[in-house]
């Protein structure tokens, strides 16, 4: 297997193979209007910084990245953020890690460190001062009423932070610092959100949902639902020292 960039694969290698890695994310994510309205544009425009992971001329897995300007405030939005301000022409200064994904078959391999670590030699590569990560944790729907400030500091008795995917990141050395409580908003109708969610909401209120961080608000009365993811931000120094 080999990390290579994007730019650097020419599309027929890997574009009949790129829908086996599946999508690892709840139906309704696919709905945040700022990220149906960005997240096409990255393989298109930003190669550079997007990477696949091939075994052969199969892909096995990718890693989505943008360079943001960033002042080192964790922001509120996490990737509906990123991804505007990637897009809007400041000059970066700092890579940011939007997804990663990784095909059925070859979970549990360890690739998921070799994604990370590809991530952190693009920022240093590209002369960028970090990497940062708005990071989805992969047990936090499990506990959609504990607040992911609370979330973000759980620790095994090993020390290690629990949250697998918030561990894969602390092990290569990064660091929580800070809670992106509005990283997504996904907003519909309430039939809408009975068609994503697959169950019905039969009255107003908050709903735990499957695959969802926190619950769901729905008014029936306005006709809406409404999702407002929150990730965990961590950074991971990328310098030689780091």
């Amino acid at each position: 297997m080999r990390l290579e960039r994007l730019a650097d694969v020419p599309s027929a290698r890997w574009a009949e193979s790129w829908g086996h890695l599946g999508d690892a994310f709840p139906e309704f994510m696919d709905h945040d209007p700022v990220a149906n309205r960005y997240f096409g544009r990255l393989r298109d425009e930003l190669p550079e910084v997007q990477l696949v992971l091939l075994d052969g001329e199969e892909v096995v897995a990718e890693a989505n990245t943008i360079a943001v300007a960033w002042d080192g405030t964790p922001e509120p939005r996490g990737v509906d953020w990123a991804l505007e301000r990637g897009f809007d022409g400041s000059p970066p200064t700092t890579l940011c890690a939007l997804q990663a994904r990784i095909r059925p078959d070859a979970q549990g391999r360890g690739l998921s460190r070799v994604l990370l670590e590809g991530m952190r030699d693009l920022a240093r590569s590209n002369g960028l001062d970090a990497l940062i990560a708005p990071v989805r944790p992969t047990l936090k729907h499990r506990y959609p009423l504990v607040p992911s400030e609370r979330y973000a500091g759980w620790r095994r008795d090993d020390g290690l932070l629990f949250d697998p995917w918030l561990r894969a990141h602390e092990r290569l050395g990064a660091v929580v610092i800070g809670v992106a409580s509005e990283s997504m908003t996904i907003p519909g109708t309430v039939a809408e959100w009975e068609e994503w969610a697959d169950m019905p909401f039969p009255e107003s209120g908050d709903y735990v949902v499957p695959g969802a961080l926190v619950p769901v608000r729905i008014d029936r009365d306005a006709d809406s639902g409404l999702y407002v993811e929150p990730n965990i931000w961590m950074r991971h120094q990328v310098d030689e020292s780091g």
